[in-house]
């Protein structure tokens, strides 16, 4: 897919001039909600807009201004963009963020790329399959290809069940659900990450399920929703009331998460590597 060839490299480009920045003393702003920002999410976001305005596809990123819902209902398919995914963790230099594009096709992401600059670790999703591929830098479009690793999700726990869960910020919702879990695995063992490598973690059988009871943005899930739905996952709207094991049955009672809402805030969700 062309547009994924260009969606790939923006994110590569992006990364790049971010771990520039990443690696000297930066200044912090906040915005409005009192979310951080820095000039790397600044250049990363102009760099690939730029890229992404060569497709035929609008844009929506979220450091762009915002764009009024009566505009982008009308998308049947957009670009998705969050130019750096975990600020906070960014600041902080602990290297759990990423740069996040996904094509939306009718509310779903059909394809998504995740790039780790400081690990150097890039995720790709399509209806082709999924991919990870490690050591990216200074490698061209083929030798990218070639060193792709096909990656799936768990399928079923190997040994213990693996919960992708905050320790610290544990909620009893979330408590809850994981003790669902545990009444049908044995003891989970709870394992965390920054950003939307939470997601990529079930996406490569790292883990098996993610509950996030807690806000996200369409744009903090998009792209990596994408690889996990392409290697095998599903990423649910959380309901309190359905029991754990329907979010790995994917029974009727539960709905994917979807895209290009009025209200660009997502509803809390799982994410699931488990299936019958």
């Amino acid at each position: 897919m062309e547009q994924l060839e260009i969606a790939v490299k923006a994110a590569l480009e992006a990364g790049a001039a971010i771990l520039e920045i990443y690696e000297q003393d930066f200044e912090v702003e906040y915005k409005d909600d009192k979310s951080p920002l820095t000039s790397a999410d600044k250049a990363s976001h102009e760099i690939i807009v730029a890229a992404l305005e060569t497709t035929p596809y609008p844009v929506l990123s979220e450091e762009s201004a915002a764009v009024d819902y009566e505009e982008r209902r009308g998308w049947s398919t957009y670009w998705l963009v969050d130019p750096i995914d975990g600020t906070k963790e960014f600041i902080k230099k602990n290297g759990e963020f990423t740069v996040n594009i996904a094509l939306i096709e009718n509310g779903r992401p059909i394809a998504g790329v995740v790039f780790v600059p400081v690990q150097d670790t890039l995720y790709v999703g399509s209806s082709d399959g999924a991919w990870k591929v490690e050591g990216c830098a200074g490698k061209s479009e083929f030798e990218l290809i070639a060193a792709a690793d096909e990656i799936s999700v768990s399928g079923k726990p190997r040994g213990v069940l693996k919960v992708v869960a905050s320790k610290s910020h544990c909620n009893d919702e979330t408590r809850a659900f994981i003790a669902q879990l545990e009444k049908e695995h044995g003891e989970a063992e709870l394992v965390s990450r920054g950003s939307s490598l939470k997601l990529c973690m079930v996406a490569e059988g790292a883990a098996d399920i993610y509950p996030r009871v807690a806000p996200t943005m369409e744009w903090d899930t998009a792209a990596a929703h994408a690889v996990v739905t392409a290697a095998g996952g599903r990423v649910f709207q959380f309901d309190p009331d359905i029991d754990a094991k329907s979010y790995h049955t994917g029974t009727n009672t539960v709905n994917d998460l979807v895209y290009n809402k009025r209200d660009l805030l997502n509803p809390y969700f799982v994410v699931s590597g488990l299936h019958e």
